[in-house]
């Protein structure tokens, strides 16, 4: 019996074997790979040259033929190579529903199609904003990209006039750079009026039909001619240290005309306790000796009581005219925002706001607070109830168990302040709020308030200021709900602490998959040990990266940082976040006495690839906080070209920085390179002086589009040094 079951086995593996030689049972089918060797075959652009190569899954006989069938040429490489090579160029013009098809030799129903499609070259020219402004005889700096990212990077720039939509004339001034062929320069010498009277668009020489006949394809940069870059009221938040290392913090208000500081008031806390003061004038100056950027550099001046400080700002502007700030009267350093304030806050409308405050305590620690606050709409005099607070004092909860149940009121002064009493089960405390910038009916750009405290800083009432920001409610069709689900998608986290004397800083890319998941990477420089795209959750052991919503009002847990890489793994920190929106709000880690505190905002709409292309254009960059004394505040104008032919021979960066050391204002000349991942983070090198390495993560893709252009658009991001060799990073943040 046993024989016979061998025998019958033994049968059994000679029929499989044998039926695998004919191609029968478990025979592995011959296939042919087609790939263009890293270019997107859906967006190739006119008359570019691909290489094709044909990889065929097994066989000693690889040999193909190869076919064409559409528009365009296809040259087999001879001799044949192994694996089989063809070049194919595409025509002069768009074209789609072409296939190129190698066929196995030995067995010509083996074959491998590979669909191309041929799409008009799209030139993105930045800064694009509608709001542009150009001052009276300054020069703003414009790139250029084309897109494919292979596409020749060489352009034909044209500047005109415009009456009303109808094109008057040329540009008095304006010149392309002589060895950037995406880099040209504006000149404000031209009188003309409306907004977006100067239009400025470049087409790619392999785009005859250039950019006015065929708009689709190019984005054309609209400026607006003006006196001054600074005019309107400004609300404006600052924080640093003093000459004595002591901190300080201001938020206000000014009104500007035409560079004229008119008018304004402002609270400031320093270590002698809290004060208001009036600005009777001022001025901002451009900086026309900036070689990079002379529309988007200044100096704000403020005429404040005799012995207030800080009285003196460097900025640097970005399109919409926002002025990033560090002091520059040598009485301090710190660094700040200055914005038009919306009209959309007059106190008579209920909106529920999320807010981030950092501070001191009366010891002189580090303080963060994170809640949510409900206004009433009752007028002038209105009620806030019921509120939440979170808080983390050096390292110490300080109301008991988390969140405090705060209630609080809310009135408009005689002087135009909004004051705001906000009462804890431990403290009763006193703040004043300005009207910023921002909207009630756009997610992305929420209107935000600045808010200061105004107690004197004791056990109970540290010194604090931060933003306000309106949580998005949803709308009628689609109210908000504030569970998981509503965080899900990638954002960028920015995470500013202490560790003693020093700073703890971190950006996070993560991703939320709206079931309490949270995955990615990120960078961290604490007090100059350095953590380099760290990836979480770790490969092994248990994934403590997670996050929860408390309850639907926009309340949440996360688990960040740690050390994923460690052995054993390093356990995340435990963080709580209050949401404004989907993928945004306010975080403070819960324990730590790093007292790590910021902002995750989403990286954008998504739906693309990032690319060396993504990032050219013109910056205003500036530090956005100091967790320490040690910090030197930068801002600075950053210009980013690609493909360029000096002696950065593509992804380049130069530009002019202004920081203050020792309290001293100092510039100097910036020249380096960048580099983008497929994930919207990479580096920027300079490479001096100053030598600094930075991590940067793209903010705002939404110039993200489909087909025709796969790749995103970055108009903002976020970088920290990663030197070891500085203890004392800080968050700085980029804005076109």
């Amino acid at each position: 019996m046993i024989k016979n079951c061998l025998f019958a086995a033994a049968l059994l593996s000679l029929a499989l074997a044998s039926g695998c030689a004919k191609g029968g049972i478990g025979e592995v089918p011959v296939t042919i790979t087609v790939t263009t060797n890293g270019v997107n075959p859906n967006a190739i652009y006119p008359t570019q040259s691909v290489t094709l190569t044909a990889k065929v899954s097994s066989g000693t006989n690889a040999a193909v033929t190869w076919s064409l069938s559409g528009a365009g040429t296809l040259t087999p490489v001879t001799p044949p190579t192994t694996p089989a090579t063809a070049t194919y160029v595409a025509p002069a013009t768009p074209a789609s529903q072409i296939t190129v098809t190698a066929t196995l030799v030995a067995d010509s129903s083996v074959t491998g199609p590979l669909a191309i499609t041929v799409v008009d070259i799209t030139t993105d020219v930045a800064p694009a904003p509608a709001t542009l402004n150009v001052g009276s005889g300054l020069t703003q700096q414009f790139t250029a990209v084309a897109v494919p990212d292979d596409a020749t990077q060489t352009f034909t720039w044209t500047c005109n006039i415009t009456v009303n939509g109808t094109v008057t004339g040329s540009c008095a001034n304006f010149s392309q750079d002589p060895n950037v062929s995406g880099l040209a320069y504006y000149t404000a010498a031209d009188s003309c009026s409306g907004v977006g009277c100067i239009q400025i668009s470049a087409a790619s020489t392999l785009d005859l039909a250039g950019c006015t006949p065929n708009p689709k394809y190019c984005t054309i940069a609209k400026a607006s001619l003006v006196a001054s870059r600074v005019s309107g009221t400004y609300a404006f938040r600052f924080s640093g240290y003093d000459s004595s290392n002591n901190a300080t913090a201001v938020v206000g208000t000014f009104t500007a005309s035409n560079g004229t500081i008119t008018s304004g008031v402002e609270d400031e806390l320093t270590s002698g306790g809290w004060a208001q003061n009036s600005i009777t004038g001022g001025s901002y100056s451009p900086t026309k000796s900036d070689t990079n950027n002379s529309n988007n550099a200044g100096t704000l001046t403020l005429t404040l009581p005799s012995g207030v400080y800080p009285n003196q700002y460097q900025v640097v502007l970005d399109g919409a005219g926002d002025l990033k700030m560090i002091e520059s009267d040598g009485h301090g350093a710190g660094s700040g925002i200055a914005q038009q304030s919306s009209k959309l806050f007059t106190g008579t409308t209920a909106q529920t706001y999320a807010f981030g405050f950092d501070g001191v305590d009366s010891r002189g620690n580090r303080v963060g607070y994170v809640g949510l606050l409900p206004l009433d709409g009752s007028g002038n005099i209105g009620n806030i109830s019921p509120a939440l607070l979170d808080a983390n004092d050096n390292g110490t909860n300080v109301c008991g168990a988390q969140p405090c149940s705060v209630t609080g009121t809310y009135a408009l002064n005689a002087n135009g302040v909004w004051q705001m009493t906000l009462t804890s089960p431990t403290a009763t405390q006193h703040f004043d709020f300005f009207v910023s910038a921002g909207q009630t009916n756009s997610q992305p750009n929420p209107l935000t308030l600045y808010a200061i405290s105004t107690d004197p800083t004791d056990a109970t009432h540290p010194a604090l200021s931060g933003p306000m920001v309106y949580q998005w409610p949803g709308t009628a069709k689609a109210p908000m709900t504030y569970n998981n689900a509503a965080f899900n998608g990638t954002s960028v986290s920015a995470l500013t602490g202490v560790n003693g004397a020093n700073t703890n800083v971190s950006l996070t890319l993560g991703s939320t998959d709206g079931n309490g998941n949270f995955s990615g990477l990120f960078d961290q420089n604490n007090a100059g040990t350095i953590l380099s795209s760290a990836q979480f959750p770790p490969t092994t052991g248990t994934n403590n990266y997670t996050y929860a919503a408390t309850g639907t009002n926009g309340r949440y847990t996360f688990n960040m940082l740690g050390n994923p890489t460690a052995n054993p793994v390093g356990a995340p920190l435990p963080f709580v976040l209050y949401a404004s929106g989907q993928n945004r709000g306010f975080l403070l880690d819960q324990k730590s006495s790093s007292v790590m505190t910021g902002r995750m905002n989403p990286q954008g709409k998504g739906g693309g690839l990032f690319g060396g292309s993504v990032l050219p254009g013109t910056y205003a960059a500036a530090t956005t906080g100091s967790g320490s004394s040690g910090v030197d505040p930068i801002a600075a104008n950053l210009l980013l070209t690609w493909a360029n032919t000096g002696t950065c021979t593509a992804e380049c960066l130069n530009g002019t920085q202004y920081d203050t050391v020792n309290y001293n204002l100092t510039s100097v000349l910036l020249a380096g390179a960048y580099t983008i991942q497929d994930t919207g983070n990479g580096t920027i090198a300079l490479t001096g002086p100053p030598v600094q390495n930075y991590v940067i993560y793209g903010l705002d893709t939404s110039g993200c589009s489909s087909a025709q252009n796969p790749v995103c658009a970055i108009q903002d991001f976020l970088m920290i040094d990663e030197d070891a060799t500085n203890p004392n990073a800080s968050i700085i943040f980029a804005q076109q």
